[in-house]
């Protein structure tokens, strides 16, 4: 695969590209912001893509059991995660599938555990069926590397929380939870009988050490765990829709089936059933590539930071191809921030803010990009950058 081909995405309906006008009134910016690659799938994809266009007929589709094997074989091959293919439930996302998963296992008013800063939509899902958010800060360490506020965490559980939304690997931090890590949050759950949302769909992009599957543990086999995974990051399908949710109760996977039946939801897709058997099956060396890629393009940001703008701080992340910038010696305020990234940088970097209060003075920023697009976006930041400094 050649990861350094530009593949134009102007004008093709891309998220990413074609909507810097609407969000930030700008259509010029430098677009390092929205979670998705620029990078052409598998080919194996594009050919099971293909096949089912040629076949032509594209009536109500459920999703096959050959699917479900190959997740079981890759979650086996990857995370020596032993899983059962009838012990999982398609969902069209992973946050669509968090939604449900609060409202089956939840009742309005109850408090639920995040861990911040976090991936965004979460307290989206909070406020929109009106549970009580339950903030467990994380610990922003000297050397910028964050950890787990375990005295918090158990507060916050014998406060009366009845779930928990693990990020892991954590977005937008670039943790990978350690297995000694994942099995504290595990006795603490198992000690306040607190329900274990565990969305994993970074689990595939681990750029150092390994990703333990929470539900593998052994402290983690009495507790009601829900794993959202989805072949949408790793290989670069978010469009087509398709994740699943794997469980360690057939009475917790009954719950979320009914909760999805009563609001009707409408799971099958071809294209998705079709493109996630084939990255699951065939996908592999192409995804070996693509994160020595997207390591070297990480590599690339800190060396430029360091020898240019290390008034910026940053920290390679353990997994993800998103970075997490660090402004605050910049001095500047979260909304001066982003007009001074989109003014004098003409970039577009997702505003740290979003991910809540911890993540106020930092910025998100996407490199699964051809290292052309990532030479640009460090470029623009270098002028603002000097701007700043030289003012």
């Amino acid at each position: 695969m050649n990861f350094d081909e530009i593949i134009e995405r102007r004008n093709t309906n891309s998220m990413k590209w074609d909507q810097l006008e609407a969000k930030y009134q700008d259509g010029e910016l430098w677009p390092m912001w929205v979670a998705d690659m620029d990078f052409r799938a598998p080919e194996p994809v594009l050919k099971a893509l293909d096949d089912v266009t040629r076949h032509g007929v594209f009536g109500y589709h459920h999703p096959p059991h050959s699917l479900r094997q190959a997740i079981q074989d890759w979650t086996s091959r990857r995370f020596g995660w032993e899983i059962k293919p009838e012990a999982m439930t398609f969902t069209p996302g992973v946050v669509p599938a968090i939604h449900h998963l609060i409202n089956a296992y939840t009742d309005e008013g109850d408090g639920i555990i995040i861990q911040t800063p976090v991936y965004h939509p979460f307290f989206a899902l909070l406020r929109s069926n009106r549970r009580t958010l339950q903030e467990n800060r994380l610990l922003e360490k000297d050397d910028g590397k964050y950890e787990i506020d375990f005295d918090d965490l158990e507060a916050h559980m014998k406060n009366g929380a009845k779930m928990i939304i693990l990020c892991n690997p954590h977005n937008p931090v670039g943790r990978v939870w350690s297995e000694s890590e994942l099995a504290r949050i595990a006795e603490l759950c198992a000690r306040y009988d607190v329900t274990v949302i565990s969305d994993e769909i970074h689990a595939d992009l681990i750029l150092q050490g390994k990703h333990t599957p929470f539900a593998k543990l052994e402290a983690a086999k009495d507790l009601q765990v829900a794993t959202c995974m989805a072949p949408s990051k790793t290989f670069n399908l978010a469009s087509l829709q398709l994740s699943y949710v794997i469980f360690n109760s057939e009475e917790m996977q009954k719950k979320l089936e009914q909760q999805m039946q009563r609001n009707f939801m409408g799971i099958g897709n071809p294209y998705s059933s079709a493109a996630a058997e084939a990255a699951y099956r065939h996908g592999e060396p192409w995804l070996e590539e693509l994160l020595s890629y997207v390591q070297g393009n990480i590599d690339y940001v800190s060396e430029r930071l360091q020898n240019e703008m290390p008034s910026i701080g940053f920290v390679k992340p353990e997994a993800t191809y998103l970075l997490w910038l660090d402004f605050r010696k910049l001095e500047l305020t979260q909304d001066d921030l982003q007009k001074w990234l989109r003014k004098e940088g003409k970039i577009a970097l997702n505003d740290g803010h979003m991910f809540g209060k911890a993540g106020s003075g930092f910025a998100r920023m996407n490199v699964a990009t051809p290292r052309e697009h990532v030479v640009e976006g460090m470029n623009r930041l270098k002028t603002a950058y000097d701007k700043k400094i030289n003012n």
